[in-house]
């Protein structure tokens, strides 16, 4: 049976819980394609990823889905791969954030690149939300760490949106996943031991939460 070692590992009752959750990935590069892959080989049968770029040659080094699919778009691509995921093919920005309902999800994974789509991301859905932080730079996969936004350090992004929460006066708690390492280069060098990292720990930090959750995860005002 293709999930008969997740069954042994979670059990029957937890397992389904996985099964029944309803993730979205914002953002399916280097970070977010990793989390859509440990998701699904974990079992969880919906999950929607947004995105709006196509591959090139540069995404080769990290990025599933890219190595026969440079020039295609990367939701059609990882949906001939992930086949039963849902696609949205969605430049995101302030204006889609604002108007996208969050609500019918459970959680929500954020590896997108734009720190102010992140900061109105958290803004809409911090309850649900497990976000990544910088992943370029860096090479030592073991600093890689999960912490609330509050606690996390050592790294630039995460400072850029406290502060700018800050700014807004807005003081509620959401887990980030982040590198302390300092960085290698000033260019967004890549290494995928990294990046999938993060991905990963994004998809271990969601099933640790949706085993975890009550059985309603709605967000309250």
């Amino acid at each position: 049976m293709r999930f008969e070692r997740c069954r042994m590992l979670f059990g029957e009752e937890d397992f389904a819980k996985i099964q029944r959750a309803k993730i979205l990935i914002l953002g399916v590069g280097g970070v977010g394609s990793y989390a859509l892959d440990c998701l699904y080989r974990t079992g969880v049968r919906d999950i929607t990823i947004v995105d709006y770029d196509t591959y090139d040659e540069s995404n080769r080094n990290r990025q599933i889905g890219s190595d026969c699919a440079v020039g295609e778009c990367k939701v059609s691509t990882l949906a001939q791969l992930y086949p039963g995921i849902s696609v949205i093919k969605q430049k995101m920005d302030l204006a889609w954030v604002e108007s996208f309902d969050f609500d019918p999800y459970d959680l929500v994974i954020d590896a997108a690149d734009t720190t102010r789509v992140k900061i109105e991301v958290a803004k809409s859905c911090y309850r649900k939300l497990i976000m990544s932080l910088g992943s370029a730079k860096r090479i030592d996969a073991s600093k890689v760490q999960v912490a609330s936004i509050w606690k996390s350090h050592g790294d630039a992004l995460a400072r850029k949106i406290r502060n700018e929460l800050k700014k807004a006066k807005f003081d509620r708690n959401f887990t980030v996943v982040f590198s302390p390492e300092e960085a290698r280069c000033k260019e967004k060098g890549s290494f995928v031991g990294v990046t999938g990292t993060f991905g990963l720990t994004l998809c271990s930090e969601a099933v640790k939460r949706i085993l975890q959750a009550k059985p309603s995860t709605k967000e309250t005002p």
